[in-house]
C-alpha cells in the first residue's frame, strides 16, 4: 500500500469512522445521564474514550495532514447527530402531555386516554378566552404519536405541549407499546 494513499485516505477514513462512533457514544451517554439510565452510562463512557485515544493518537501522528483534521471535524458533526437519531429512535422514557381544550365536552378524549390505560388528571381552569379543561397525562416516549394522532381526531383544537419526565411513580401507566428500545432502533416505531 503506498504512502499517499495510507496517508491521506485510509487514516483520515479511520479517523472519521472514529470520531463518528465516539462522539455517537458521547451523545448517547449525554442522554442517558439526562433520562437517568445510570447503569449503562460508565460502560458507554468507557468506550467512548477508549475509541477516543484512538482516533487521537491516529490525529497526532499525522499532524501534517490536513485531511485528518477534516476528518476529525466531519467524524464530530456526523456522531452528534446520529447518537439524536439513534435516541430518537430508542424513544427511551416518558413524557408529560399536557392538553388545553377550549371545549367544555372532552369526554371523548378522557375516555380514549382511560381505555388506553393512561392515567389522566383532569382540572377546571380558566384561559385567556374562558373556561378551558386541563389534561394532564404522562406517555411513554414510544407511544406519544399514537396518542398525539387520536388527540388530533378527537380535539383538532386542542393546544397541548410536551416534556421529558426524568421519573415518575405511583400512578397509573400503559405497559403496552412498540416492544423494546433495540427493536424500535432496528425496526422503528409503528
Amino acid at each position: 500500500m503506498s504512502d499517499d494513499l495510507l496517508n491521506w485516505v485510509i487514516v483520515p477514513v479511520l479517523i472519521f469512522l472514529s470520531r463518528l462512533t465516539d462522539v455517537t457514544l458521547a451523545t448517547l451517554r449525554n442522554i442517558f445521564i439526562h433520562k437517568g439510565f445510570r447503569k449503562v452510562v460508565p460502560f458507554v463512557g468507557f468506550f467512548e474514550v477508549l475509541i477516543w485515544l484512538i482516533a487521537m493518537k491516529q490525529v497526532m501522528g499525522h499532524v501534517d495532514n490536513w485531511v485528518a483534521y477534516l476528518a476529525w471535524a466531519g467524524g464530530f458533526a456526523t456522531g452528534t447527530y446520529v447518537g439524536m437519531r439513534i435516541e430518537e429512535r430508542l424513544a427511551l422514557g416518558n413524557q408529560v402531555i399536557r392538553i388545553i381544550t377550549s371545549e367544555s365536552d372532552c369526554d371523548e378524549l378522557v375516555r380514549m386516554l382511560r381505555e388506553s390505560n393512561h392515567g389522566l388528571t383532569v382540572v377546571d381552569g380558566m384561559g385567556a378566552k374562558g373556561p378551558v379543561k386541563l389534561l394532564f397525562t404522562i406517555v411513554a416516549r414510544k407511544d406519544i404519536k399514537g396518542i398525539l394522532a387520536r388527540i388530533e381526531e378527537i380535539q383538532p383544537n386542542a393546544f397541548y405541549t410536551i416534556e421529558d419526565v426524568r421519573s415518575a411513580e405511583h400512578g397509573v401507566f400503559n405497559k403496552g407499546g412498540n416492544g423494546s428500545p433495540i427493536k424500535r432502533l432496528f425496526i422503528g416505531s409503528k
